[in-house]
């Protein structure tokens, strides 16, 4: 299949622009767009064969959930049923923005975009090139990260057509992305809402509106568990993988930094291709060695919007072993964590004091 890279005008955005686009998703063919979060791979969510598509391209377990997007909240009783209060109040406060609810599905909601289950996964983007798609084409877009199945999320075309050029229709260059984390996800079927998948908007934020709301314990493990069922996507298999082994060092600053130096000139000694994911405040402390840094510790925003980028970059420099250091786990230091480990693998070493 050819892959068509078409470059967007974000200063004028015209629906003109996405004409072509959004009839390609009519004819149930997929199309890779931004979103503030990253790059989505968009099919007709209520088209069975459009979501076997999106699995197939992405290489992607059949049992991982896909995540709705629509374009105004009249969307949500067509979708889901049996909608709670909080929902209704998540969607007043955080919508179009970067957060997911999980509800229970209507029947209109084909199994083949839900992963096999009862409840739908369902999002508002605020990106105006998104929102612009889901009105022009009509329809709801199913979009996972548009990325290779375990791959670091796309936050950029050129990472969209890396990993999927030749297996989809279209590209929306719409340029690097805003956030660089995908949404927040919010389980609403239970007695409680539960973060099962940390994002840019964070627990403190969410009990704001809804004070009960707390994490899924699977979300707070550090070990990886391939027999849970995935209400949301990136719950259960490895995510965000660089294809060097990254290793991930936590305890002070200190004494990471010492670990991480020694661990790395000693595979670079054995003669491995070694790499670094340092911080701008640690970047020169590993001379001899080949580093790249996510940014400020101060500046959590700064850190996720690179972060992908920074793991791809691993791959094109041909690093074998990467040793990262941690960052704070509050916040949106939250999220960071969350997809550092994951793609890590959960290889975590504590270092210092015991």
């Amino acid at each position: 299949m050819d892959t068509r890279m078409v470059l967007l005008d974000r200063n004028h955005l015209q629906e003109e622009q996405l004409k072509e686009a959004a009839e390609l998703l009519q004819k149930g063919e997929l199309v890779a767009f931004p979103t503030e979060t990253v790059y989505g791979l968009g099919g007709n969510a209520l088209d069975p064969g459009a979501s076997a598509k999106i699995y197939a391209a992405k290489g992607r377990p059949s049992d991982n959930p896909l995540i709705v997007h629509i374009c105004d909240t009249d969307a949500l009783p067509v979708l889901a049923k049996d909608i709670p209060d909080g929902a209704w109040k998540l969607a007043e406060r955080f919508w179009p923005g970067p957060m997911t609810m999980i509800l229970k599905k209507q029947d209109i909601v084909p199994k083949e975009t839900t992963g096999g289950l009862s409840t739908v996964a369902i999002r508002m983007p605020s990106d105006p090139v998104a929102a612009m798609l889901i009105r022009v084409s009509g329809l709801y877009i199913a979009a996972p990260s548009a990325n290779a199945s375990g791959r670091p999320s796309t936050t950029k075309a050129s990472h969209v057509w890396e990993d999927l050029h030749g297996r989809i229709a279209m590209i929306l260059d719409g340029g690097p992305v805003q956030i660089g984390l995908e949404s927040t996800i919010v389980d609403l079927t239970g007695e409680k809402p539960l973060i099962l998948r940390p994002g840019y908007i964070t627990l403190e934020e969410i009990r704001s509106v809804l004070p009960d709301a707390d994490f899924d314990p699977a979300v707070l493990k550090r070990e990886r568990n391939d027999n849970i069922v995935a209400k949301a996507p990136g719950m259960k298999y490895r995510h965000y993988a660089p294809k060097g082994e990254l290793t991930v060092f936590e305890g002070d600053l200190e004494d990471v930094v010492e670990a991480v130096r020694r661990e790395a000139l000693l595979k670079e000694a054995q003669g491995y291709k070694t790499a670094v994911l340092a911080s701008e405040e640690t970047k020169d402390r590993y001379p001899g060695l080949t580093v790249l840094s996510v940014g400020k510790r101060e500046d959590e925003e700064g850190i996720a919007a690179c972060l992908f980028d920074t793991l791809r970059e691993f791959d094109h420099m041909g690093a074998e072993y990467i040793f990262g250091e941690c960052f704070r786990t509050d916040g949106v230091g939250q999220a960071v964590m969350n997809r550092l480990l994951k793609a890590a693998g959960y290889h975590i070493v504590s270092v210092g004091r015991k």
